[in-house]
């Protein structure tokens, strides 16, 4: 099938098309159907995810908390248990990056503009009780600021990496165990067998299309409102509203089109070593000119809470605390549980491609245990300092507003909170820049993916496709902002999230049947071998005692 497929492609190709029409077409007709639905009437539009979200949050909320947290028992199992030593690629075959390497572009992977957004806001967002107070974190003291930073780990822990855990187990089998193509369909092929290659592996993909593009343009939404933020903060933008922001999206996508036209070894390569850089610079430099003992401390000791509370987070859905509860669900947890899930085609893809070679064991591992720690070391620092400075410091990142309510600058509180460190003025301007970065590496790298996906698995999709998903994901951004900013951001990804955990399950299933194969066929010939030593150790030990004549040509 994988060898038609591959042959209806170069046909395509031909023929000028170079695209897998049933998934390319469906997928683009989506995305232009909401980009014009929110144009022409945004405030519509808000209502409509708004309505959408807060249904799904109240009816499927402890569904969305249940099988993320059921996603990292998997993970774990699969890991340490039997399966562990299967391989992702040829039984002989050697990692094709090294450790170090390796390790990097997990890093890579789980850095984006999602950490530079939340990395100081979120922990504040918790300690001031924004929504509500229905995380139980009941006062913006020294223990709800603790609490704070270990409820922000939940989100940016073992529970997203596990997503991607699932995914990318199940496409690196598919394409490196049994050099399928790189699409989602393929790792559900155990499953639904041939029908793959009809309309079902078509929906599996649309799906996989459209959950990447919109949650993409969920980071894309999420960055250009801190880029304007920024903007205003160094009074280069005097209060940027949408048509700021839409100017910004369309300038920066531009950006991004240039440097997925050039391709992974140049553009992608070049900006996503940059950023990596440039974000390894800012987060030593704030260890170091902020509360640095503080935050070694504390971030060894929230690590430790984080263990411990670990069981009791997972399976919170804030259920007695009513409709402030569903509210603060959709707010918070729902929101990332979605926004993960539907980010998990695009790193699932990546992490997959990535990791030819390596052990089930080893994969796993590395992709649970490195990108976290390293994520809960940037809540540490960013959100420690900012902790720190709202508690025992000048403060002035929590608020009130005119109702007494308590309220944060989630956009500005990292230029804040940067701005009073030495080199202030440069620094925001580099935060500004890191931003910029994250936001055209985000898009490239993920229209890459999405091209990938809408063109039946081909690793090299033709450039004006690239440029067309690269120019979607800017104006679904632009949508988005229009549609109501941040609360449209979040519901997107609330709603779009639900169809491809049902596609996440069947992964799961998936997983579990090859590996089981896998191990039983590995189990009869380790038996086989077994046997095969008894027999000759036997033999030859009845030889040796002279009661059996050797074999002509045994002995030499």
């Amino acid at each position: 099938m994988a060898t038609a497929d591959h042959h209806t492609g170069h046909q395509d190709r031909r023929r000028g098309k170079s695209v897998h029409a049933r998934v390319f077409w469906p997928s683009a007709a989506i995305a232009l159907a909401f980009v014009v639905a929110t144009v022409a009437s945004p405030a519509t539009m808000e209502s409509a995810v708004g309505t959408v979200s807060s249904w799904i949050v109240a009816h499927f909320g402890w569904y969305y908390t249940l099988i993320v947290s059921l996603f990292v028992v998997f993970a774990i199992w699969v890991g340490v248990g039997h399966f562990g030593d299967i391989k992702l690629g040829a039984d002989d075959e050697e990692p094709e990056f090294g450790r170090r390497s390796w390790f990097a572009m997990l890093f890579a992977a789980g850095m984006g503009i999602g950490l530079v957004f939340w990395g100081v806001a979120e922990p504040l967002n918790h300690l001031a009780g924004i929504p509500n107070r229905a995380s139980g974190i009941a006062a913006a003291d020294e223990p709800g600021a603790q609490a704070a930073l270990v409820q922000t780990f939940l989100h940016w822990g073992l529970h997203p990496w596990a997503i991607y855990v699932v995914v990318g187990l199940a496409v690196a089998y598919a394409i490196h165990r049994k050099k399928r193509p790189v699409s989602i369909r393929w790792a559900l092929e155990p499953v639904l067998g041939d029908r793959v290659n009809g309309w079902i592996g078509d929906a599996i993909d649309i799906a996989a299309v459209v959950g990447t593009l919109f949650g993409v343009a969920t980071s894309l939404g999420l960055g250009v409102t801190q880029i304007a933020a920024g903007l205003d903060f160094v009074g280069i933008l005097d209060d940027p509203g949408n048509l700021a922001k839409v100017v910004l999206i369309g300038a920066i996508t531009l950006i991004a089109i240039f440097s997925v036209v050039t391709g992974v070894a140049k553009g992608i390569k070049w900006l996503s070593n940059a950023n990596m850089g440039l974000a390894g610079i800012m987060l030593v430099f704030v260890l170091v000119t902020g509360p640095t003992l503080f935050i070694l401390r504390d971030f060894i000791q929230s690590i430790g809470l984080y263990l411990q509370n670990l069981v009791r987070l997972s399976f919170s859905t804030t259920a007695f605390q009513g409709a402030e509860g569903e509210a603060w669900q959709g707010y918070w947890t729902a929101f990332y549980w979605g926004w993960w899930i539907s980010w998990a085609p695009f790193v699932g893809v990546f992490i997959a491609r990535i990791s030819r070679g390596r052990t089930v064991r080893e994969f796993v591992a590395g992709v649970l245990l490195v990108p976290t720690l390293l994520s809960f070391l940037w809540f540490s620092v960013f959100g420690g300092a900012g902790l720190f400075r709202q508690l025992f410091g000048d403060g002035g990142l929590v608020g009130t507003d005119a109702s007494g309510a308590a309220t944060v600058d989630t956009e500005g509180a990292l230029f804040t909170l940067l701005s009073d460190l030495p080199g202030g003025a440069v620094v925001v301007f580099g935060a500004i820049i890191l931003i910029v970065l994250f936001f055209v590496t985000s898009s490239d790298s993920g229209s890459l993916v999405v091209d990938m996906l809408a063109s039946g698995g081909d690793v090299n999709p033709p450039k004006w496709s690239r440029v067309f998903w690269a120019s979607a994901e800017g104006a679904v951004a632009i949508a988005l902002v229009l549609a109501g900013g941040l609360s449209a951001l979040q519901g997107v990804a609330i709603a779009i999230a639900l169809p491809f955990s049902l596609v996440m399950i069947g992964m799961c299933v998936a997983i579990f049947r090859v590996f089981s194969r896998e191990r039983r066929a590995m189990v009869r010939i380790q038996r086989r071998l077994q046997r095969q030593e008894l027999t000759e150790h036997v033999t030859q030990s009845l030889v040796d005692e002279g009661l059996v004549e050797p074999e002509k040509g045994a002995q030499r």
